[in-house]
């Protein structure tokens, strides 16, 4: 058994008003296969890389183990994946390569193609051979499944059975549940460890939360009636004091010293409930800072005078003239919400985006509603930059109702005034499912929308789109989220 010990971890990045970490104190057994959860932008990553040693900070991180991060930097995205896999894992034979491939149920031809010519499904099964093969360091796993098709994840699921420890960054419930025997949550203002998988976690914090609402609740009762008590008594006994001194000329006479005493006795009184209601305030301060409201997104479909609005009949796309998967017939009607699920580099994003107009090959018949209005998600985030306000501008979206949905999903101040090429790669998702939920439009479609997003905003965004009925098509690899809102499934397989 080893321990990574931090003490007293303060860190902040250059330029930044607040610190990411504050006085952090925590130690971690190297023997746990820890999932690392928190709202995107809270630090996940960032921990990682203290971890290894990328950047200056305050305080103590105490290690006596080597660690491996993942996904690995790859300098050059030109190179063949074969020579990808080489770099990182230099001592492995191509047979132990093809062997792993065969077990993700992956073409070998993959090996030859540069890497950048990957899907992104595909890009990620080259780096987890990699990782497979290359040794058996700590493991500092950053988001793995993101791309990740169901059949590549369970292989995922059975290599970490068999590893010792690791901490992983995942959003992925189900796939968290399956792997992890401890959780460290990066709340807003602590970091907590407890022994269990995700779901035993999200037992336990929707019970603190629960008791933390009911007693908060509870003592801003007792503050009102305190109060108000209070103020009675106090009036009472000011009102006391004066007539102490009030010229009498009735004949009956007033027991000044009997007044008196009544007086310091409501005084006294009035101070011991002043005394109870800061001691409740104190206690009620100590509430409810970790708790993430969980605030309702809102999205305003555009229901088609036309029904159905897509038919697709024994469609096929086309690489290089040559189609990649046996045909595939359905249409879209309104309130119909389709996920097209399938293997990596099958073409799920390649049938999107022919519905969406872009110029691709294909056989088959494609049709689609005259005027036909699409809110569109890309899987890819790299081309985003500039600040909110020129976003909403260039997208032509309300900018009030794009950044209060932001800040619904945990963006503070400071983020809603950062350049959008800075933030993470998560904020970055969240940007474009902004956008989407902004537009009114016929039919919402959506590229694997959860990559990198935290699971709270996944519940918000499946709540949304259960409340709201949009017509969406989508791929996602997140079962859960399937199973929550997909009415339709399109399974896309090979020709053969």
């Amino acid at each position: 058994m080893s321990l990574i010990s931090v003490n007293n971890l303060t860190f902040g990045y250059d330029g930044s008003l607040n610190n990411i970490f504050e006085n952090a104190s925590f130690n971690i057994d190297t023997d746990w296969k820890l999932g690392l959860i928190g709202r995107n932008g809270k630090g996940k990553t960032t921990f990682l890389k203290l971890l290894q040693g990328k950047y200056k900070y305050k305080g103590t991180i105490t290690k006596n183990v080597e660690v491996d991060y993942f996904p690995f930097d790859i300098k050059n995205k030109d190179k063949m994946s074969i020579e990808v896999i080489n770099e990182i894992a230099p001592n492995v034979e191509d047979w132990e390569i093809i062997k792993e491939l065969y077990l993700l149920n992956t073409d070998a031809e993959i090996l030859y193609r540069n890497f950048n010519l990957l899907s992104g499904g595909e890009q990620v099964k080259i780096l987890l051979i990699s990782l497979f093969l290359k040794g058996n360091n700590f493991l500092l796993i950053d988001e793995p499944t993101n791309h990740l098709d169901s059949d590549t994840k369970n292989n995922l699921v059975s290599y970490l059975e068999k590893k010792k420890g690791f901490i992983l960054v995942s959003h992925d419930r189900n796939f968290l549940d399956k792997v992890v025997n401890h959780i460290i949550s990066i709340n807003n203002t602590s970091i907590e460890i407890q022994q269990g998988n995700f779901s035993s976690w999200k037992e336990n914090k929707d019970r603190q939360d629960k008791y933390e609402l009911t007693q908060n609740e509870k003592l801003q009762k007792d503050i009102n009636r305190l109060e108000t008590a209070s103020k009675k008594t106090e009036r009472w006994s000011n009102l006391a004091e004066k007539s102490k001194y009030k010229t009498n000329n009735s004949e009956l006479t007033i027991d000044r010293g009997y007044v008196g005493h009544k007086s310091a006795k409501m005084m006294k009184k009035s101070r011991v409930m002043e005394q109870r209601i800061e001691k409740a305030i104190d206690e009620k301060a100590g509430l409810l800072k970790n708790i993430d409201k969980n605030e309702n997104l809102k999205i305003v479909p555009i229901e088609s005078r036309r029904n159905p609005l897509v038919i697709a009949k024994d469609l096929q796309i086309k690489y290089d003239n040559k189609s990649i998967f046996s045909p595939i017939s359905f249409e879209v009607k309104n309130a119909d919400r389709i996920a097209i699920v399938g293997k990596n580099g099958i073409g799920k994003s390649s049938v999107l985006k022919l519905i969406i107009g872009n110029e691709i090959q294909y056989n088959g018949e494609l049709k689609k509603s005259n005027d036909l209005k699409i809110s569109y998600v890309s899987q890819s985030t790299e081309n985003l930059k500039g600040n909110l306000k020129t976003f909403a501008q260039e997208n032509k979206i309300d900018e009030s109702i794009f950044k209060a949905m932001l800040s619904k999903m945990g963006f503070s101040k400071i983020d809603l005034d950062a350049d959008i090429k800075d933030m993470s790669e998560g904020q970055k998702k969240k940007v474009l499912i902004a956008k989407s939920i902004s537009e009114q439009a016929n039919i919402y479609i959506w590229d694997e929308p959860l990559n990198y997003i935290d699971i709270l905003t996944r519940v918000q965004i499946e709540d949304v789109i259960l409340k709201y009925n949009p017509t969406i098509i989508f791929v996602e690899h997140d079962e859960t989220f399937i199973e929550k809102v997909a009415t339709k499934i399109i399974k896309i397989e090979n020709e053969r």
